[in-house]
């Protein structure tokens, strides 16, 4: 059973969303602030698949819970905010959430949402399981423990960082990061590389693998927020 944690203080729609969650087979956890919130998370973060998140709370801000949510799981979030702002949508992709609504929604564009990256996260953990020490996507295979990328039974040959970048962004299909965020994981250490840098090391390594040099099928850009590996392969 999936189990969901929705952190919101509107009690009337935290009940509404909770009985439809129900109604599909799902657990639902509900939080009305940002440090219930958090403690539900520390007692559960093994067994949730999907946060759902409002932005505004009585006591801490949602951006604010969804850093610290980053810094100890993967799970998918959901941001919901009542603000019908670009601003805060990129704020919270860059902060790490996986998708966004704006207040008010319909249920059934909610529901389907939650579908969507329940299906994905546990797509993704089921590749785990089922080959260890492997990725296997649409054309291509990573093996982890050996290092080695084929894209359509090709070897290719990559460089160290190369390999972690793609292996960083591969482990977390569909998830948007920022060029900070990506040499902070990867590189392990505090930012250094302007933009352009990340950008040039990026473009070399999608000569590497993408099977159409002019088309990013495996490694896309989000249009003024940074980076993902495609959530379709």
């Amino acid at each position: 059973m999936n189990t969901v944690l929705m952190i919101d203080d509107d009690k009337e729609l935290c009940s509404l969303i909770k009985k439809c969650l129900d109604n599909e087979g799902m657990s639902t956890l509900v939080a009305f602030s940002g440090s219930m919130g958090l403690k539900d998370l520390e007692e559960n973060k093994d067994n949730l698949s999907l946060i759902i998140l409002d932005v505004m709370l009585p006591d801490l801000d949602g951006f604010s819970i969804l850093k610290r949510i980053r810094e100890i799981s993967n799970v998918p979030v959901l941001m919901l905010t009542a603000k019908n702002s670009e601003e805060d949508k990129i704020i919270g992709l860059r902060t790490g959430a996986d998708d966004y609504l704006t207040k008010p929604f319909s249920i059934n564009e909610l529901t389907a949402r939650v579908d969507s990256l329940i299906r994905r996260f546990t797509t993704l953990n089921n590749i785990h399981d089922i080959q260890k020490g492997h990725l296997i996507f649409k054309g291509m295979k990573i093996d982890i423990d050996n290092r080695t990328v084929c894209v359509n039974d090709k070897q290719i040959d990559l460089t160290g960082k190369e390999f972690d970048l793609l292996l960083f962004l591969a482990n977390n299909k569909g998830r948007v990061y920022t060029k900070k965020q990506i040499y902070t994981q990867v590189w392990e250490d505090e930012y250094s590389f302007d933009d352009s840098n990340i950008m040039s090391f990026i473009s070399k390594l999608r000569k590497k693998i993408e099977p159409n040099p002019d088309n990013t099928f495996y490694i896309q850009t989000v249009r003024g927020v940074g980076y993902r590996f495609n959530r379709e392969v």
